[in-house]
């Protein structure tokens, strides 16, 4: 018999209560949108398709989907709806969107729409709580008034293609606006001042606006962000800009302005940032203009007089460029402890550095000082600067040693003193900067030998040493530098006999003007990435080593040595000097005897009857001729002739896959890849050799001509062992489609690599058509066409994250691969480098990939990495090619180099340009000096300084 519990009134009321609270919590948890809403987002899930929005049985709760924000705490209304990056085209959505009464936030950002549809604006304005709207990252050329949007206080059009004058957008309607963002767009007109005065935050950089900005804009008392960088403004800054007393950032970069940097702007306690960078400001810096700055950049413009005692010294300082200017007179005496990076680069600064002053900068980072006239010794208190990454104080006037404290910057990356009158000997204590890669002592004075100690600096990527008095032999150490890819030792007084070099040598090995002595060792032909190979003005004797295995060099620099024997071939691209080798035997191309497999009789017929199939083919048009001459080519037969039986026995290898990436039906009936197998392997079909390429021209049977690549997979970056993933990748390059990229028809996995093919292009490469041709100038219409079409290429390639994609990244972009379909027309080539290799092997940096020299940014050499910010760079150097009709190399000296010290004049601006092309009209001259601004913001030594290739495209089509 079951016992009968008791249980007290009290108790099963307080149970009951547990219960009916149990259930009110289920009820939240479970809860539901009203059917309104829910059928509203069902069929925004229908529409827009997105995945994660439409798994089974997620309708019965839209709050719980990806981008949606309901509100606490009942679910019972959509408040937040975010589509950002799912790759939309079709804005008919918007006008749904907007049935959701309870909406106070929408953002469709990084899509690609292009049409806002008008029931979008009757919808959403009659919204009491609509309050955010990001409509950035798309293509909307237009867009309706948005004036009755009372409620709204954040609107971001940014990074569109708006037209127009933005005063007829009619944001003026918006009247409780808080933020505004119109960045990168094309609006025209001047700065709007008949915005709502609640604005606190303006962004219309990189926009079309000019005129100057109006000293209406000191009425917005809320202001803290004004952003009118990258635009037409002219005139000076107002002074009624100081009035704006809760300001924290005033951003005017890359304008026209000018006049004196105002006063005004130093009673603004709230100023946190001031940047006016690239501008043609002149005066002095007014005194206390930094007393609430954290970041002030003043770079580039034509500011005179000396730095204000006070400029250094506030406390909340952290960042301040005040490079390339006209600065005079000394640095500081009084240098804030909270500073990260100091640039006074390219000035007229005299007289020594105060020592005093770096003892205690614990936080310094970046130091720049180069370009300038200081003088005196190195502080050795420069030790003290224990987080220092980088030190720059090239090309001024010091003097004395080298101090033995920079042993104690062990964080040091970037060590810079070249072009000072620096003595003494290389301090042993260099070799215990453990993280340094790059060492520029050249062009001092300085003696001894090389210690052997460096070969410590294990990461070291680049030393200069050239231009001193350096004695003695190369330490036989040397070769322990394993990511070394530049050597620069030339015009020293260095002897002995070379020894074994690091083995990753890529950009240049520079022995010359030296005493070396004894034969040129094999082993330098075995560096297969090395670029530049200098060994002029020595003692070198006997023969020169085959040079086979030297499938990378551009340079072979051999002139003034004792040299003999006979000169070995190399390619047609290789740039060869033995002048002053009396000894070598240089032999003529008629002069050369062909080695065949045939007796010498065979090869005495064969050459008599080529000269005659040759004459009668000229003088009587035999048409027999030809035909032979086709049916042997097609059959992949070189010039020697050929005995059926052992034809009949070559064995070619095996094609084991290929795939067609075109739809084109005329290149789908053209391309064979059993040709195109038997096509490589004969030498008279190739072009030219890079480090990871192989170059044919290859014809097919049908008698179309086609560009064929070949993979050198044995380096061991490339994907051999995943011929998977390596056909999965080369698939998605098939899928690119761009006017101005050069993408493969088709690919070809065969026994002994991988063939890329594409339709062959008819005109020579970039740099030939501006370096090759100095008879035929290429106009200013033409570079300008040409410059548009790589910057849409890149653009393209880089993407964005709408377009569904991972960026596409050239580790080796220069004017030698760029080809041109014809002279208004380029196609950015080798854009598979990045695609086909291996990140487990490289752990995504490209530490044997240096890229051409002149094209490399200046990060590289201590990043490693290839970057769309170094992407910008390389083209900013193909555009001054464009520009100045000059090699990105050309006497030792990078072209971006010499255009950045030769800049800061508007007369020198003028002597920069090409004269053949830009005296033809002022025209003309007008829009290269706009484009070599354009370059000049490419090139900036800072990556995060340099616009976005989209950001240059822009730029270039204002022009």
């Amino acid at each position: 018999m079951m016992k009968k519990i008791h249980v007290p009134p009290e108790t099963g009321k307080f149970m009951f209560c547990l219960f009916f609270i149990f259930l009110s919590c289920c009820h939240v948890c479970f809860s539901e949108l009203s059917p309104d809403q829910t059928n509203t987002m069902i069929e925004l899930s229908r529409f827009l398709n997105i995945p994660d929005w439409n798994r089974p049985g997620s309708e019965m709760n839209p709050c719980s989907w990806n981008g949606i924000f309901c509100s606490r705490p009942d679910n019972g209304s959509v408040i937040s709806l975010s589509v950002s990056g799912f790759d939309l085209s079709n804005s008919s959505f918007l006008s749904v969107v907007c049935n959701l009464h309870t909406l106070e936030s929408l953002d469709v950002s990084n899509n690609s729409l292009s049409l806002i549809p008008d029931g979008f604006v009757t919808n959403c304005e009659r919204l009491l709580g609509f309050k955010h709207l990001n409509l950035s990252s798309n293509k909307f050329s237009s867009s309706p008034s948005f004036r009755g949007f009372s409620k709204l206080a954040v609107l971001d059009f940014s990074h569109n293609v708006l037209s127009g004058n933005i005063r007829d957008y009619g944001f003026d309607g918006l009247v409780q606006l808080r933020s505004l963002n119109l960045s990168f767009n094309s609006l025209t007109g001047s700065v709007p001042i008949n915005l709502t005065k609640s604005l606190e935050r303006l962004e219309v950089s990189d926009n079309r606006l000019s005129g100057t900005i109006p000293e209406g804009i000191g009425h917005y008392q809320e202001f803290r962000l004004i952003d009118l960088s990258d635009n037409h403004l002219i005139g000076s800054i107002p002074s009624s800009l100081g009035n704006l007393s809760k300001l924290e950032s005033l951003i005017l970069s890359n304008n026209n302005l000018s006049g004196p940097v105002p006063e005004s702007l130093s009673r603004i306690q709230t100023l946190r940032r001031f940047a006016a960078n690239r501008n043609k400001f002149t005066g002095v810096i007014p005194s206390g203009i930094t007393k609430n700055l954290a970041n002030l950049d003043l770079s580039f413009n034509h500011i005179n007089g000396s730095i204000p005692g006070d400029l250094l010294s506030q406390l909340k300082l952290v960042s301040v460029d005040l490079s390339s200017n006209q600065l005079v007179g000394r640095i500081p005496q009084s240098i804030s402890s909270s500073l990260v990076r100091l640039r006074l680069g390219s000035n007229k600064l005299t007289g020594p550095v105060p020592s005093a002053a770096f003892e205690s900068l614990q936080n310094l980072t970046y130091l720049e000082m180069d370009n300038n006239r200081l003088t005196g010794h190195i502080p050795s208190a420069f030790g003290n600067l224990v987080s220092l990454n980088l030190l720059n104080l090239a090309m001024n006037e010091f003097s004395g040693i080298i101090p033995p404290s920079f042993g104690n910057l062990t964080r040091l990356q970037v060590l810079q003193l070249q072009q000072n009158k620096l003595t003494g000997e290389i301090p042993d204590t260099i070799t215990l900067l453990i993280n340094l890669l790059i060492l520029n002592f050249s062009w001092n004075s300085l003696s001894g030998s090389i210690p052997p100690s460096l070969s410590q600096l294990k990461k070291l990527s680049n030393m200069n040493l050239q231009g001193n008095h350096l004695t003695g032999t190369i330490p036989e150490n040397i070769g322990d530098l394993e990511n070394l890819i530049e050597l620069q030792l030339g015009q020293n007084r260095l002897s002995g006999r070379i020894p074994v070099m690091p083995p990753k040598l890529q950009i240049s090995l520079n022995l010359s003007y030296n005493m070396f002595e004894g034969p040129i060792p094999t082993s330098l032909f075995q560096l297969i990435n090395l670029e530049v190979l200098d060994l002029s003005n020595n003692k070198l004797s006997g023969e020169i080593p085959f040079s086979g295995s030297l499938i990378s060099l551009a340079q072979l620099i051999l002139s003034n040595n004792q040299l003999t024997g006979d000169m070995p071939r190399f390619s047609q691209n290789v740039f060869v000097n033995i002048s002053g080798n009396p000894g070598i035997k240089s032999i003529n191309e008629d002069e050369v005897s062909i080695k065949r497999s045939q007796s010498g009789k065979s090869k005495l017929v064969m050459v008599v009857i080529f000269v005659v199939l040759g004459v009668l083919a000229l003088m009587a048009g035999i048409t027999t001729v030809i035909v032979l001459k086709l049916s042997r080519r097609f059959k992949g037969m070189n010039n020697t002739q050929v005995d059926p039986a052992e034809e009949g026995s070559t064995v070619l290898p095996e094609v084991i896959h290929g795939k067609l990436l075109t739809s084109n039906a005329i290149h789908r009936s053209n391309i064979n890849f059993a040709k195109a197998v038997e096509a490589v392997a004969h030498p008279e079909n190739a072009l030219h050799q890079t480090m990871f390429w192989s170059y044919y021209r290859v014809v097919m049977p049908s008698g179309s001509s086609y560009f064929i690549k070949k993979l050198n997979t044995r380096d061991r970056l490339f994907q051999q062992a995943s011929s998977e993933k390596l056909e999965k990748e080369l698939e998605m390059l098939g899928k690119l489609h761009h006017t101005n990229v050069m993408v493969p028809l088709a690919y070809v996995l065969y026994s002994e690599g991988c063939l890329l093919i594409y339709d062959f292009p008819h005109m020579r490469t970039l740099y030939d058509v501006l370096h090759n041709h100095t008879s035929d100038v290429v106009d200013w219409t033409s570079r300008y066409s040409i410059a548009v079409g790589i910057a849409q290429g890149i653009s393209y390639l880089h993407g964005s994250k709408s377009s569904g994609r991972e960026p596409i990244l050239l580790p080796d972009l220069s004017s030698k691969k760029i080809m041109l379909k014809s002279v208004t027309e380029p196609l950015v080539g080798d854009i598979e480098l990045f695609k086909v290799i291996d990140p487990s092997k490289s752990n995504s940096s490209l530490s044997a990939v240096a890229g051409t020299i002149g094209y490399i940014p200046p990060e590289y050499a201590y990043t490693m990495r290839v970057t769309m910010a170094g992407n910008v760079y390389s083209f900013g150097v193909i555009l001054l090619e464009l520009l100045t009709g000059r090699q990105a190399v050309s006497e030792g000296r990078e072209l971006a180099k010499w255009v950045q010290s030769h800049s800061s004049q508007q007369e020198q601006c003028n002597n920069i340009l090409d004269l053949r092309v830009s005296k033809t009209s002022s025209v003309a001259t007008r829009q290269m000096l706009r484009a070599l601004s354009v370059a000049l913001a490419c090139i900036n030594i800072s990556p995060g300084a340099r616009p976005k290739m989209k950001t240059v495209l822009k730029m270039l089509t204002r022009l």
